[in-house]
């Protein structure tokens, strides 16, 4: 599964890091998180860990991918980080190298869901050819980041049977719906 958006600051990783929690919480699941935002890596830190080898390094050195998973806190949850920025992140996520990857983890890690957090769309054309390789895609949209426009753009651009859904990050609430919320929610209090 592939997690996206139109363009940046959306919080996609945020996105991919809390659902590859969620799965890996559940009972008998495992999942493995691999960055694919060689431009601004951002899940190593979200979890506290290195990102000093990871993807880049496989896609151009040739590096064996069981030596680049890191564990986490969760026995079920390890993660593929980015490595350092190369400076040609376009080639190697567009590279014949990558969609081998994402079939030879499909195979060797059947027993798992596995989550590629990618850049946005707006920032790296490579991602849609990507996506187009995934079973399924997420979209991540934050209340006042892209345009409706190129959110449009981006979901039409995407196959509908892999279109898994939107996440609709970041909201808000003004007085008028906490005050709503209060009054017909009822468990706001409670709780």
């Amino acid at each position: 599964v592939i997690v996206l958006s139109a363009a940046s600051n959306e919080g996609k990783s945020f996105v991919t890091a809390n659902l590859g929690i969620s799965i890996a919480q559940s009972l008998n699941q495992y999942c493995l998180m691999v960055d694919c935002d060689l431009r601004r890596p951002t899940l190593s830190g979200l979890f506290g860990l290195e990102n000093n080898r990871g993807l880049a390094d496989y896609l151009g050195e040739d590096s064996d991918i069981n030596e680049l998973l890191i564990g986490t806190s969760l026995d079920t949850l390890s993660l593929l980080p980015s490595g350092k920025s190369p400076s040609n992140p376009a080639e190697l996520l567009g590279s014949s190298r990558m969609r081998s990857l994402v079939i030879e983890l499909t195979d060797r890690y059947s027993d798992r869901i596995i989550l590629f957090d990618c850049p946005p769309t707006l920032a790296a054309s490579e991602t849609l050819v990507l996506a187009a390789q995934m079973d399924g895609v997420i979209v991540v949209v934050r209340e006042g980041g892209a345009r409706l426009a190129q959110i449009q753009k981006l979901v039409s651009s995407i196959d509908s049977d892999r279109l898994l859904g939107i996440v609709f990050n970041g909201h808000t609430t003004n007085i008028i719906e906490r005050s709503l919320m209060d009054t017909y929610g009822g468990y706001g209090g409670y709780y």
